[in-house]
């Protein structure tokens, strides 16, 4: 099986020490440092990802927090290989200008974009930035945007009379290099036809192992009818500590610090969302609350606890480092092999997953760090004055 993967993800709605705060439009109403989503805070998060060995960070999309192209053009000039895989929606702009776009982000940035193409789960949000179209038309307006995207990619010059995209005599003069994969996901059945026909990566929430794979036998074989091959990659959160109870206590307090009226405002939200990801996320859970963590671990080590206050991935894996890697194992073994991780606050959880999970995984023969990355754990660290008796 190929290596593993790892990439990070940055904050730009804002960070904190609590699920909740600086984000998808809810109010934490405690006390509690909230980290705004400055580029010299974004800048230590991502110097953080480099340093340990991640190789990319997923940057959201969305009102709820600071735009993805502008935010990680930014940061390009503050890392130095980080790859910075950019969420963004077709309808708001013309399928040109994005393959453009990339083109020139690829040459400043030295070949560093990963493209999230995200269809829009939420007629409400899609009609904030002037798109009305339905769940159906979002995802056929999808296709076509990513077919015109591909030939600019390849060099073609690109006519289409689409249902939703029209341009006649599209070229680029200047071709990416290297052409920057497409990321997707979705779990209906139409944004499985997508997914087999456009993407190089299909991304999945973090669902129990047997439910993942079973989505992957799906897209492969919908893949396979095509002619095309995809790889797969798995959005988590992750708790990760030096022993099981640690990382558990961790996680204990996360969920006593959510106001069950909070749990309450968020769960109708996403009761009402159109998406079929979400419905398979709300369905782990079934909004139910006031247990311990370890209620709500769905699977071995796999927490449902962050999907009741945070729409999209609302699992996390959590428990010693080897047992997160063992879970990361598993994963891999059903047909995983890209890992989209995040923890709360997104600083201090990436040196966890450094200095605890990744060291495993590379023992194991499962990743490699990037060059210039990994953290050394057997360097041997001087103790202040302990040598100075016997230079007397």
């Amino acid at each position: 099986m190929p290596p593993l993967t790892l990439h990070w993800f940055l904050p730009t709605n804002g960070d904190g020490r609590q699920l909740v705060g600086g984000g998808h439009g809810v109010g934490t109403g405690s006390a509690g440092s909230i980290r705004p989503a400055s580029l010299p805070y974004l800048t230590q998060v991502a110097r953080a990802a480099e340093q340990v060995g991640f190789t990319g960070a997923l940057t959201p999309t969305g009102a709820w927090c600071e735009d993805a192209w502008l935010t990680t053009a930014m940061l390009v000039a503050h890392t130095e290989r980080l790859k910075f895989l950019v969420a963004f929606r077709p309808g708001s702009i013309s399928p040109t200008l994005a393959a453009q776009q990339a083109a020139t982000y690829q040459r400043h940035s030295g070949g560093r974009l990963l493209l999230n193409v995200v269809t829009g789960g939420e007629s409400k949000e899609q009609r904030a930035y002037g798109d009305f179209l339905d769940k159906d038309g979002r995802y056929a307006r999808t296709r076509e945007f990513l077919q015109v995207v591909r030939a600019l990619w390849r060099g073609e010059t690109v006519d289409l009379d689409g249902g939703h995209v029209h341009v006649e005599g599209a070229f680029l003069d200047r071709l990416p290099e290297p052409v920057p994969p497409v990321y997707f996901g979705g779990s209906s059945p139409v944004a499985g036809e997508v997914a087999a026909e456009h993407a190089d990566v299909y991304l999945t929430w973090g669902e129990p192992p047997a439910q993942v794979a079973e989505k992957i036998e799906w897209i492969r074989k919908l893949a396979a009818d095509r002619g095309r091959t995809v790889r797969f990659g798995i959005r988590l959160h992750v708790i990760t500590r030096d022993t099981a109870d640690q990382a558990w206590t961790q996680a204990e307090s996360l969920l006593t610090a959510l106001d069950p009226a909070t749990i309450e405002k968020v769960q109708a939200g996403l009761a009402a969302s159109e998406s079929e990801g979400q419905r398979r996320m709300r369905a782990l859970h079934n909004g139910v609350h006031g247990g311990t963590a370890k209620s709500l671990e769905i699977a071995p080590n796999l927490w449902a606890g962050v999907g009741l206050v945070r729409g999209g991935a609302g699992t996390a894996l959590v428990g010693s480092h080897t047992e997160v890697a063992d879970r990361m194992s598993e994963y891999h073994e059903a047909g995983i092999d890209e890992f989209v991780l995040s923890g709360y606050p997104h600083l201090e959880e990436a040196w966890w997953m450094g200095e605890g999970v990744m060291p495993i995984l590379r023992r194991r023969g499962l990743w490699e760090p990037p060059a210039g990355g990994g953290v050394t754990t057997d360097a041997a660290r001087t103790v202040p004055f302990a040598s100075l008796e016997g230079r007397r």
